[in-house]
């Protein structure tokens, strides 16, 4: 089992900046995949972003070169650190894990509103 903790969601207008961040609750230091979907409106969740193992990184072509995601192994957490935010990047954001490649955790979620 593993417990994640989202923070760092809020309102920011378009062209700002917001750090998310993902603590869990136990080492994340062999963990196969963590990163972030999101849930816009209306919409599909969409993978947003991934970091593996190995520490390649993965992201969806819309946040490419805006967001970055990173980890702090000793401190368990992963971060997505979200710059040049547009209106679209609007949704709740949710912190996942799979750390064996099979079980999948999820985070509560924390919102992100972007406005024009």
């Amino acid at each position: 089992q593993v417990q994640l903790v989202e923070s760092g969601g809020g309102g920011v207008q378009a062209g700002g900046s917001l750090r998310l961040s993902c603590a869990a609750s136990r080492s994340i230091f062999s963990f196969n995949a963590m990163g972030w979907y999101r849930r816009a409106p209306g919409k599909q969740r969409e993978l947003v972003a991934r970091i593996f193992d190995d520490g390649s990184t993965h992201y969806v072509d819309s946040v490419k070169g805006r967001f970055t995601i990173s980890r702090d192994i000793p401190k368990n957490t992963v971060y997505l650190q979200m710059n040049s935010l547009k209106p679209e990047d609007t949704a709740v954001y949710y912190c996942y894990t799979n750390p064996s490649g099979t079980d999948v955790y999820w985070g509560q979620g924390t919102q992100v509103t972007v406005s024009s």
